[in-house]
């Protein structure tokens, strides 16, 4: 499996892209984390700490699509680095606002989320100009997934180690400044400014126009919602068994869980269509959220964490996979920033759910929402199987498409899509 991913990584930009992404995407994968861990540090209480994480999301959801079109029309230097730079001004505000006054947190937090930078599927953009080959490309998605997921292990110690050595406002004014560092690094590249978007068919729904997409979408937002459920039920949690530190080890361990994960699945071949292999690896993700309701000793739950995220990151992988069948021409890094929406606003649906029911119900409740939203996405994947396979049989590689206009495709590299 190194091998595949070492060879990539020799590609001439290609270590640079995928660093300076993940670090771009820094303040947003910790958003959550940072604004509860912010919120409580100020005397706020969780439900308060929900809807603020809640408002960053919808916002980032609201963003993601709209800066992604506009990337896809303008390219990526114009709209990547001002947005990020509006994003941190936005979480500078609300570090100095607090809780003083809210209504000044919830406007600075909105703007923060919603012109967070698409850099996540902006780099898939790239990734079919850079490696020029359809099956590195999709190894370069895994290898995408599995480095996510050191982020999402290194970025929650990293929020607490600076909420420990200074505080939790300088946990988000660090995070932020390194955002914009990560973003500038990929937008001064050769590749991010040479990319175009390939010629797309005016249509005001863009890449929504596509059945499957939005079935995979939909899925995606259940998968979501169980993800930000644990974020705040592993907090109640943590409270009783270790605080602030014992809690960065749990979302590290879920973290843990889902690189092991893609490692083992970025590390073969598989046979099948994608959207037959989606549906398993969703089945498999919700069934790994149940045990969480047992809640046992510190040591074990971390391992039950690791478990709950196994199968996240090899979700995700076949998830672009199945985006760059379903995409309709020329609108690649809008579809890959609508699944990133999804997956986002999911998580500000269960972030702001689980902050009640923890109040309600304690932890164990909350625990219960990750398994019965895993069950809710494969209920979606099931229910739209033929919608999936039919516009999956005629699509292209969405991705692939975009070297149209950079004169970057290989032979026998498909160049786009039947809309």
């Amino acid at each position: 499996m190194a091998a595949g991913y070492a060879e990539i990584l020799r590609t001439r930009y290609a270590a640079r892209l995928l660093t300076g992404t993940l670090v771009g995407r820094l303040p947003n994968a910790t958003a959550p984390i940072a604004i509860v861990l912010f919120i409580r540090a100020e005397g706020g209480t969780f439900s308060l700490a929900g809807v603020l994480a809640a408002v960053y999301g919808v916002s980032n959801a609201v963003g993601q699509p709209v800066l992604g079109r506009l990337v896809d029309l303008y390219g990526q230097p114009r709209v990547q680095l001002p947005a990020a730079l509006v994003s941190a001004l936005g979480m500078v505000a609300f570090a100095f606002t607090g809780t003083s006054a809210l209504p000044l947190s919830y406007l600075a937090v909105g703007v923060a989320g919603l012109f967070t930078p698409p850099l996540e599927g902006g780099l898939r953009a790239l990734w079919p100009s850079v490696l020029r080959r359809e099956d590195r490309v999709h190894t370069a998605y895994a290898m995408d997934a599995v480095a996510q997921e050191v982020m999402f292990t290194v970025g929650p110690l990293l929020v607490t180690l600076c909420v420990s050595l200074w505080s939790a406002q300088a946990a988000l004014l660090v995070i932020n400044a390194i955002g914009v560092v990560g973003a500038l690094s990929v937008v001064v590249s050769r590749p991010s400014r040479a990319w175009r978007s390939a010629p797309r068919e005016a249509h005001w729904l863009g890449a929504l126009r596509s059945p499957g997409l939005l079935a995979l979408l939909a899925a995606f937002l259940c998968v979501g919602t169980a993800l930000g459920s644990i974020t705040v039920a592993a907090l109640s949690y943590a409270d009783g068994h270790g605080g602030d530190a014992a809690y960065g080890r749990m979302m590290a361990a879920i973290g843990l869980g889902a690189l092991v994960g893609g490692l083992v699945y970025g590390g073969r071949q598989w046979s099948g269509t994608p959207e037959r292999r989606l549906r398993v690896l969703v089945a498999l993700l919700a069934v790994c959220y149940v045990p969480l309701v047992v809640m046992p000793g510190e040591v074990a739950m971390l391992g039950l964490m690791a478990l709950a995220g196994v199968f996240l990151a090899p979700s995700i992988a076949c998830a672009f996979v199945v985006v760059d069948r379903h995409a309709p021409r020329g609108t690649v890094t809008e579809a890959f920033s609508w699944l990133v929406t999804m997956f986002t606003v999911g998580a500000s649906v269960g972030t702001a759910a689980a902050g009640p029911v923890v109040e309600w119900g304690g932890p164990r409740w909350a625990f219960a929402v990750p398994g019965l939203a895993g069950c809710g996405a494969l209920v979606v994947l099931l229910a739209t199987g033929r919608v999936l396979a039919a516009t999956g049989r005629t699509a292209g590689v969405a991705g692939s498409s975009e070297n149209d206009r950079n004169g970057a495709a290989e032979p026998g590299f498909s160049a786009g899509h039947q809309a």
